[in-house]
């Protein structure tokens, strides 16, 4: 696991000036990651534990970029929640909770700690390895895809807001084996990247997929907004609404899902398997 040796964890403990803190968990996870738990821990070369971690990015008193993993995920989740209400709260881990040391930074910071010099990379003596930085989201593809899907779930209501529901008024009846009429009703003119979205995440309620994959949040009423990502898509949903479903393959498209005859079920069953905030 790079950053792991004493130096790189000496050298981030040393003075760290935390500017923020994000979890990694299965139920919470920054999805620019990854479509799972297991990928974002992969893509820090974390194992994923059931627990999960928190991260706490920072610089030190040069200036470097510091990503330092721990296994107290409360500390993290209490500073988050106080920081959200705009109150102070001081995030200092003990360093018996240090997993590990990372250099860089996997996620974009917009702050830089004062007083010291400009975020950098750590020297490579002390690195152990190459250094985190965020994903590409310059050009579209998995990781601009989640960000979208991440916007719109946060977004909820303006998104709704943009969609007249006379859109999904469903064709007339066809027979089908294996539900595809159904979802060609949900989805304005039969849209074929859709129908594969509906058919993939109605294989993860037989299937179980990476942990993850689909999460179940908190929304008005008694409501649940649906996250499910997958090779190449992203669903956002609402429990008692549509849905939206982005694409690798339709840069920029955000494309709705009426409620229609199998939505809901569909929805009804993802909700009861997904991974929830504890």
């Amino acid at each position: 696991m790079a950053g792991t040796d004493e130096d790189a964890v000496a050298a981030a403990d040393d003075a760290l000036y935390v500017l923020t803190a994000v979890l990694l968990t299965p139920a919470k996870f920054p999805s620019v990651l990854g479509d799972d738990y297991p990928e974002a821990c992969a893509a820090l070369g974390l194992a994923p534990l059931a627990d999960g971690y928190g991260l706490v990015l920072g610089q030190d008193s040069v200036g470097a970029r510091w990503t330092v993993v721990i296994d107290d995920v409360s500390l993290v989740a209490v500073a988050i929640a106080s920081w959200d209400c705009g109150m102070e709260y001081e995030l200092s881990p003990d360093e018996r909770t240090v997993v590990a040391a990372l250099p860089g930074w996997p996620l974009e910071v917009a702050v830089a700690a004062p007083g010291v010099p400009a975020p950098h990379d750590p020297a490579p003596e002390i690195a152990d390895g190459p250094a985190l930085c965020p994903p590409d989201t310059s050009v579209w593809g998995p990781a601009q895809r989640r960000l979208g899907a991440d916007e719109i779930a946060l977004q909820w209501a303006l998104w709704r807001d943009q969609i007249d529901d006379a859109e999904f008024t469903p064709p007339p009846a066809t027979s089908g084996a294996d539900g595809a009429d159904e979802a060609e009703k949900d989805a304005p003119k039969g849209h074929t990247g859709i129908r594969r979205v509906l058919a993939e995440a109605r294989a993860y309620v037989d299937s179980p997929p990476p942990l993850g994959r689909v999460r179940s949040s908190f929304a008005s009423g008694d409501a649940r907004t649906l996250r499910a990502d997958g090779p190449g898509w992203s669903l956002v949903a609402r429990t008692d609404d549509i849905a939206f479903v982005l694409l690798d393959d339709e840069p920029g498209e955000v494309l709705p899902v009426g409620r229609g005859p199998e939505l809901p079920g569909l929805l009804e069953a993802l909700d009861k398997m997904a991974v929830r905030p504890s």
